[in-house]
């Protein structure tokens, strides 16, 4: 049975420890918590005993990481902190010996990525990226589509992306809204779009044309709408009541316990006006990318519309793919977590150059992210089992989705197209 420890207990932490703590205790063992926050420790240990059954785990604060790994020796350590700190606890992690699964993005600027892939061939270890919308019965579909060659070569992917009011507008809420943090919605969010274009067309990046901006969110884009009243914080301000896009954490007792009652640990307020000043990531972005099959990708990004999910257009030597996703927003760590993702609409048609349309049946999967997030645990806790597509993901997969972003961020600053290979060096 392996041995895990977990850094970062915030949102998408229960995730992991939920599974290992429930399904998974025949095959791993948690055995540990590190944070910055106390508080918010021992909050995810309350979960434990008493959502999950499961004894609570020793807990150790971020400057105790190396005393924590010689105390519990782990196989593995689960990242799942604040994505600027990612390559941190990936890189010590490897340097004492053990394995890791990172969230997504793996990190957010080149050479932080470089430092890992260095660390890697240095120590040995194994970095694994938790790329979970792969597992999606729907995504896995259209990698087996243009796998069996249905609409033959694809010569380019137009492929948009719908941030809705509720979801898209978290990321304006919360430390993400500092691009040192996040690396931007390119880095933060778009990793998984860039690495399902990888994962489908089984390529990499390289080279890559970015605009954008931040075009909805931010105190300077209401005022030229009109408004005129400002807040700092929902928590406590009369002006948040009438305001949609506040988030109220005292009424979710999840988020109060997780956030609002672990401020005094660390000052981190996670309801931050999304209309305040402070904000430095785009909310508006397109991207042009050329592959190394020669394929070229036409990306958006909106974080403020009346929808969630995605439209792509799959152009072919034999024909063309076209998908509609709509899925159900959520707010992080908001409500459940198989609600995250779910899919509302989903249509998967081909269009062969000689024949008539048609759609495709895609048996649904239960849980989040499109059905998604139970076949990647299973994958990652449960009994390995053969998988056809390979999509379990590599810190080299890692390194390829987050570089398009990171390439796409140098783009923005110098207005010109920029090479991957220019940026980060793997052997």
């Amino acid at each position: 049975m392996k041995k895990y420890v977990l850094v970062g207990t915030g949102g998408r932490a229960e995730f992991f420890y939920g599974a290992m703590a429930e399904k998974y205790r025949d095959t791993c063992e948690l055995i540990a918590f590190c944070d910055i926050n106390q508080t918010r420790m021992n909050y995810a240990n309350k979960l434990l005993e008493e959502k999950y059954k499961h004894p609570a785990v020793p807990t150790y604060l971020a400057s105790q990481f190396d005393q924590m790994i010689a105390s519990e020796k782990p196989d593995t350590v689960i990242v799942t902190s604040i994505d600027r700190t990612h390559h941190t606890y990936i890189i010590r992690a490897l340097e004492l010996g053990c394995n890791v699964i990172t969230e997504k993005p793996m990190t957010i600027d080149e050479e932080k990525c470089q430092q890992i892939i260095d660390a890697i061939d240095r120590t040995g270890g194994e970095v694994r990226v938790t790329f979970n919308y792969r597992y999606a019965p729907h995504n896995t579909k259209i990698r087996e589509l243009i796998k069996n060659d249905v609409i033959g070569k694809v010569n380019s992917v137009h492929f948009e992306w719908a941030l809705d009011t509720q979801h898209g507008a978290d990321y304006f809420r919360r430390w993400h809204r500092d691009k040192r943090n996040s690396g931007g919605l390119l880095v933060h969010k778009s990793t998984h779009h860039f690495d399902l274009v990888n994962f489908w067309l089984g390529t990499t990046p390289d080279t890559v044309y970015a605009t954008g901006g931040l075009h909805f969110y931010g105190r300077e884009n209401a005022e030229a709408r009109g408004e005129t009243e400002f807040y700092q914080r929902a928590h406590g301000s009369e002006k948040a009541k009438q305001d949609p896009f506040a988030i109220h954490l005292e009424d979710n007792p999840h988020l109060k316990a997780m956030y609002l009652d672990a401020e005094k640990d660390d000052g981190y307020q996670r309801d931050q006006s999304v209309f305040g000043d402070g904000i430095n990531i785009e909310d508006t972005l397109g991207v042009v990318v050329t592959y190394n099959n020669k394929a070229i990708l036409t990306y958006s990004l909106n974080a403020y519309l009346p929808w969630e999910g995605f439209l792509i257009s799959f152009n072919g030597t034999k024909g063309r793919i076209d998908v509609r996703i709509v899925e159900k927003s959520y707010v992080n760590s908001g409500g459940k977590k198989s609600e995250e993702g779910q899919l509302e609409e989903m249509s998967i048609k081909v269009s062969p150059m000689f024949d008539e349309p048609y759609q495709v049946e895609v048996e649904g999967g239960e849980g989040g992210h499109g059905g998604g997030d139970p076949v990647l645990l299973n994958d990652l806790f449960g009994v390995p089992v053969e998988d056809e597509f390979n999509r379990a993901a590599s810190h080299v997969d890692g390194a390829m989705s987050i570089m398009t972003g990171i390439a796409g961020n140098h783009s923005l600053k110098t207005g010109n197209a920029v090479k991957v290979n220019d940026l980060i060096k793997i052997k």
